[in-house]
């Protein structure tokens, strides 16, 4: 049986316009051929997402004149989930992956994407966690990381957002998911982290927790191709 391959690029900072044209490629490709999965790991300038549970922008605070004070724009999308913050400092990773036909599993996918954070949190000292009947990781002193995903024809786009060294001043602005408090690696250490130091452990389980075999690694704004 030929093994599939997951490429992973290391993308540095993108738009979220740019980001969401580059899915939609490969969506279409992985749709199409299903020969291959991708993770996409990078950062985004300040940014508003509303996914489906969001019925309108009223989850965003923010006048037009404070958004363009604070240089963040607001965009509309299909993932799941309410409304949530992206900038620097922030890890912001899309698995487009094909469940089919042994993975056709929603709630187990974002289940396992919370435990590939809840690792990597681990790795870093930080003790996560999931709350029943939300979505997303969490500690002691609030939410850290989001997801909201989408499927079409069991091929996943949108992901999750680690907050690494975010601003969380930014998360003022809206009112995220359930309005519960927020929270960064940054804060809980008390130091700034490497982005690609994260990367590295995030990239290290995924590969367990999905069951990938690393076969080339690679620096922030390389490719690594895993197989499995």
């Amino acid at each position: 049986m030929q093994k599939r391959v997951l490429e992973v690029r290391r993308l540095g900072r993108i738009d979220y316009d740019a980001a969401l044209e580059l899915q939609s490629e490969i969506e279409r490709e992985v749709i199409e051929r299903r020969a291959a999965d991708y993770l996409l790991l990078l950062e985004h300038p300040h940014t508003y997402t509303l996914g489906r549970r969001a019925k309108t922008a009223s989850g965003v605070l923010a006048s037009a004149a404070i958004l363009e004070n604070l240089g963040a724009k607001v965009y509309e999308t299909n993932r799941g989930g309410k409304v949530t913050y992206h900038g620097d400092g922030q890890i912001v990773g899309y698995p487009i992956v094909n469940l089919s036909p042994d993975r056709e599993d929603v709630h187990r996918y974002v289940r396992d994407l919370e435990e590939v954070l809840i690792r990597t949190l681990a790795n870093f000292g930080v003790a996560a966690f999931r709350i029943e009947n939300l979505t997303g990781v969490h500690t002691a002193e609030g939410k850290i990381a989001a997801i909201g995903v989408h499927l079409k024809r069991w091929v996943t786009t949108h992901g999750f957002a680690l907050n690494v060294n975010t601003d969380l001043s930014y998360f003022d602005w809206i009112i995220a998911c359930e309005g519960e408090p927020v929270t960064s690696l940054e804060r809980l250490l008390g130091r700034e982290i490497g982005l690609t130091e994260v990367e590295d452990r995030i990239i290290e389980n995924f590969r367990a927790v999905f069951d990938y075999q690393i076969e080339k690694t690679a620096k922030r704004g390389q490719l690594a191709q895993i197989s499995i």
